[in-house]
């Protein structure tokens, strides 16, 4: 591996994270995250995979997302369920006001229960959920901070937990540096992409640091997925 990708750099701030970051480009980021995940988050397959297994049509259950960004994966979630039969109420939640305001904004009320919060909120308030998940929220984590995120993920999730991220490569790194400035115009993706490539674990790192009982998959294009399931 390249030497500026040998070892992860959780220090590094990607553009959107800053409050003084410009606006524009921000809500850029947020209205082409559904395409970038879309092509390279495949959330549809972890849906497919990892998701509709654990539920029928006969009860009601919840997921919670954690750090929902652009909200596009809950909104998707709520409307793959709907069409699969399955009646899933869905809780996303983010700490940062902008990306609150945004899916506010712009999706209609009634598919996703939008809170601007944190998860350590969630579980002093006692609140439990069939399914935990997030998506890209691992890489932003210092080593400290892990541990606790999965302490209170399992303290929410009844049924399964589903962290998705990326998977830190050169190969990864060189085809997005080359391919997405192409694609994606006048927003952060680029250039947070590719601090968030910098930022994220091989699958050696994130199994390393997996607790006892916790699951780390490889999938296709260079993501992770770290996952527990309840007994």
């Amino acid at each position: 591996m390249a030497t500026f990708l040998s070892q992860r750099q959780p220090d590094l701030v990607e553009q959107m994270d800053r409050e003084n970051c410009n606006r524009i480009l921000l809500k850029n980021t947020y209205e082409q995250f559904p395409l970038i995940n879309t092509l390279l988050s495949k959330w549809k397959k972890v849906y497919k995979k990892e998701l509709l297994p654990e539920m029928s049509e006969n009860r009601i259950y919840s997921l919670l997302d954690i750090g929902f960004g652009g909200g596009d994966i809950p909104i998707k979630l709520a409307q793959w369920a709907k069409k699969d039969g399955i009646q899933l109420n869905i809780t996303a939640i983010d700490t940062d006001i902008r990306a609150f305001n945004f899916v506010r904004e712009i999706y209609p009320e009634g598919l996703v229960n939008w809170k601007h919060c944190s998860s350590t909120d969630l579980v002093l308030n006692k609140e439990k959920y069939d399914f935990v998940i997030s998506n890209h929220v691992l890489h932003h984590l210092s080593e400290n901070q892990i541990p606790t995120l999965l302490k209170e993920s399992r303290k929410l999730a009844t049924k399964k937990i589903i962290f998705s991220d990326i998977e830190r490569s050169a190969i990864g790194y060189g085809l997005f540096k080359v391919i997405t400035p192409f694609i994606f115009k006048s927003s952060f993706i680029t250039e947070d992409g590719l601090t968030s490539i910098k930022k994220s674990f091989t699958y050696r790192e994130l199994l390393k640091r997996a607790p006892q009982g916790w699951k780390v998959k490889q999938m296709f294009p260079f993501r992770l997925l770290l996952t527990y399931e309840k007994s």
